[in-house]
């Protein structure tokens, strides 16, 4: 091949797809420029507000087989920023295209790249045509229109607006030099094989103003299996589903002949015998059962638009429903929901709720068919609702209805049919990054919503130092919620000083020991230790309690805005009810240790319930009386059994640990929500939330491992050996999140891991041999003790570590 020749060519850049949205409220205004070996440049006209542009603008350019084409898109709104607005490039090497000694014409559909200078984030593609023909250029722009449609609908991205763009411009496509009109881009053939001339098009409503269906044109319902479709020049076809062909001319009532009727009937049932490979379960059992073609949905046709999704009618005269249709979402992305990037760029969105990932957008909306299944005469109607995991069918599949309106799926390439939705994330997101727990990432997703931006302005807060509870309580509860979302101006009175942060983070630490402080009688130390927290349930004895915990409320929720730490740590429930998820018997051992061991004893004991004697009530002391608190209506005059002694314990853990301090954490919480939205906090889990609140601290590893007892190991076992190389390799994350696993809380005593406090009293970490070796490990955090299986090798334990402290919250744990 001779590299020396040098051609004119004529490269078109017709259109970019998909591009990637870097500002959140706009738009980009997108510009081609391209470059041809370093000394020919061109430049595309800029279009408005897009992610999808299209141009269709030509150059002339000299190349010879070794020329490097490039092509860079920018974002005009930001050509003089720093990175000047770059949305992605592609450099195509001129011989890699055709020889350009004898000439060619080629249509690309490019991925856009990085350019080496530049990491941000690119996405989409660019449509380009490379052309050594370089007369007539009206056709050709025609041609490229047509060719450019094509490429872009059977691309792996079918971006409406793309197609909708070079659609508007097929018909009428013309240079800027030339007005000749475009010759004809698609001629649907008879059933003979003849092609029919160009018809006009017909419009899509009816005379009265409705909207007409698919399978109706201006003259009245199509017919059956018949419909009528627009081509890319807005010109009207039709399709004949019975025998898969296409016409311009619109068949007449008496197309479906008996002959007809007989050779689809002959079709089902030959279909019938096919689908039987796997049939449905009604099928199987011999009742009655959605038989492929029994539906009122029409098959899709292979020889037509395969993008067209499968329509079902609703009932004779009604207009069908598309029910495999799906719009695109807009707006915010559901609580909890976070999009992120794979290393290439392809979006993906990660349910927290849920701990699942996705390729789909949450946003989408599917349309779905419905009817009262109690009243066989009711209305169809139909309903437009999210689908976080669902959208397009796969390739040759196709969504149908049994005569009771319950959807199926038909699979025509291997001629199957299933109740299950090939679209749900065991198929649709094979390849989607795995969901994990990340806490940094999650940390980075929280404090990027919109509810917790500062506000514009200052909010001055000025306190004494020996009365900071008092001052604080003042200052800040004369504040609006909006107000206190301003930077804080905390200033201690007698000081002089400008607060840059510093001092705010000394005033969350000095008030944090003063109000959660039990002199106060609003906290109370838990049952566990003495320095993680918990509600007194007998508060009251202060008539203004509910107003503390509205303010201890607002300060919690104030550092979190403000990202300040508390230096105070609570009982796991606490944070499980700021939460609202459901506690269990394994939280009140911090609450009331005995309890926890008296209804645990009660479960496992055969005849604890006979033994016990006891009711559906409970005894509680405030201020030296006794009351009887019914667990459950007329709970005094209802034995406990062993039939129902389930139900005691479930009511009384709920009562000792969240229905005692009802009021204190009803006021707490409404001033922790007045700055904190509750759909953004349950992003994280119970653990999370303590990191989150008084932040991870360092954890010393020889102190640690200096004050460890062992029970049936040594400190000179392999597997014990293999254990603190593990945590040392782990960062204070993972740390904090063992210490959280085995003992309850983060919270490291002030002396260190000498004073380690149990249920009992002190009570050292411990390592104990137990369990198989396939078995995780098992946590009893009354006693601060794990239970070590003895793992063969050093990678076993840990993966089966991690997986225990990481994967599963409140999994193996006592």
């Amino acid at each position: 091949m001779a590299y020396t020749t040098q051609r004119t060519i004529r490269l078109t850049v017709i259109a970019a797809d998909g591009l990637y949205k870097r500002d959140v409220f706009r738009l980009p205004d997108p510009f081609a420029v391209v470059t041809v070996d370093g000394d020919q440049t061109h430049t595309t006209t800029v279009m408005k507000k897009t992610l999808n542009p299209y141009w269709n603008e030509s150059f002339e350019v000299n190349v010879t087989n070794k020329s490097i084409l490039a092509v860079q898109i920018f974002d005009q709104k930001k050509f003089k920023k720093k990175d000047q607005g770059f949305l992605g490039t592609v450099n195509i090497q001129m011989g890699d295209v055709f020889d350009v000694n004898n000439g060619g014409d080629e249509m690309l559909t490019t991925e856009l790249k990085k350019s080496g200078a530049n990491d941000v984030v690119v996405q989409g593609k660019l449509i380009l045509n490379i052309s050594s023909n370089i007369s007539n250029q009206s056709i050709n722009n025609q041609s490229i229109s047509n060719r450019a449609l094509q490429a872009v609908a059977t691309s792996h991205q079918r971006t409406p607006s793309v197609i909708s763009a070079i659609s508007s411009n097929a018909g009428s496509s013309v240079n800027r030099n030339s007005m000749q009109p475009s010759p004809m881009a698609l001629s649907p053939s008879q059933p003979n094989g003849a092609t029919a001339p160009a018809p006009i098009a017909m419009p899509n409503t009816a005379p009265n103003g409705r909207q007409l269906s698919p399978y109706e044109d201006q003259n009245g319902p199509l017919p059956p299996n018949w419909e009528r479709r627009v081509d890319m020049l807005g010109r009207t076809y039709y399709v004949d589903h019975n025998n898969r062909t296409t016409t311009w001319t619109r068949p007449s009532l008496n197309a479906s002949t008996p002959e007809r009727s007989q050779e689809l009937s002959n079709q089902t049932e030959m279909e019938r015998r096919q689908h039987n490979s796997r049939a449905l379960p009604e099928e199987r059992s011999g009742g009655s059962s959605p038989l492929p073609g029994a539906s009122n949905t029409s098959l899709p046709d292979p020889a037509a638009n395969s993008s067209q999704p499968a329509v079902a009618t609703t009932a004779p005269g009604v207009a069908p429903i598309s029910l495999n249709s799906t719009t695109a979402g807009s707006g915010p992305l559901p609580a909890g929901w976070e999009q992120r990037l794979t290393p290439e760029g392809r979006p993906y969105y990660v349910d927290h709720n849920t701990r699942a990932t996705t390729w789909v957008d949450p946003r989408r909306q599917q349309y779905v068919r419905m009817s009262d299944p109690r009243n066989a005469t009711s209305q169809v109607s139909v309903h437009q609702q999210p689908v976080s995991q669902l959208g397009a069918l796969p390739s040759g599949w196709e969504m149908r209805l049994t005569n009771t309106a319950r959807v199926y799926f038909v699979d025509h390439n291997t001629k199957t049919t299933t109740w299950d939705d090939p679209r749900l994330p065991s198929s649709l997101d094979q390849n989607v990054p795995q969901y994990k727990r990340d806490f940094r990432r999650k940390l980075i997703y929280f404090r990027s919503q919109p509810a917790l931006r500062p506000v514009p302005g200052q909010c001055h807060i000025k306190v004494r130092r020996s009365h900071i509870f008092e001052d604080a309580y003042h200052e800040i509860m004369r504040q609006s919620p909006t107000d206190l979302k301003k930077r804080l101006m905390i200033k201690f009175e007698g000081e002089d000083g400008l607060d840059y942060g510093g001092l705010s983070r000394e005033f969350f630490f000095l008030l944090s020991h003063e109000m959660f402080n039990p002199f106060y009688c609003l906290f109370e130390y838990s049952a566990h230790d003495n320095y993680t927290l918990q509600i007194n349930p007998h508060s009251s004895i202060n008539s203004e309690h509910l107003n503390y915990f509205k303010f201890i409320g607002r300060v919690v929720g104030l550092a979190i805005f403000h990202r300040r730490l508390l230096d105070a740590f609570f009982i796991v429930s606490f944070y499980k009810m700021i939460l609202k998820k459901k506690v269990t018997l394994a939280d009140l051992e911090s609450v009331d240790a005995d309890v926890y061991r008296n209804l645990n004893w009660l479960l496992d004991d055969e005849t604890g319930a006979e033994t016990l004697d006891t009711t559906f009530s409970t005894n509680d002391e405030r201020f030296g009386e006794i009351v009887t608190i019914d667990l459950k209506e007329n709970g005094q005059n209802i034995e406990v059994t062993e039939e129902n002694k389930r139900e005691y314990v479930d009511l009384m853990t709920e009562w000792r640990i969240t229905r005692r301090f009802e009021e204190q954490f009803k006021a707490f919480a409404e001033g922790f929500h007045q700055l904190i939205p509750q759909e953004l906090v349950t992003v994280f889990d119970e653990r999370e939330l303590e990191l989150l609140m008084g932040g991870i601290s360092e954890i010393d590893c020889d102190d640690w491992k200096k004050h460890t007892d062992y029970r049936g190991y040594t400190e000179q076992d392999e597997v014990v050996q293999w254990f603190w190389k593990c945590i040392r390799s782990w960062d204070s994350e993972k740390k904090a999140r063992l210490l959280q696993f085995t003992t309850g809380t983060s919270r490291i005593p002030v002396n260190g891991f000498k004073d380690l406090q149990g249920s009992d009293g002190p009570r050292r970490f411990t390592i104990e041999k137990a369990g198989e070796i396939g078995q995780l490990p098992k946590s009893h955090t009354c006693f601060n003790r794990i239970d070590l299986p003895p793992y063969k090798s050093y990678d076993v334990l840990v993966q089966k570590l991690t997986m225990a402290v990481e994967e599963t919250v409140g999994f193996g744990q006592e």
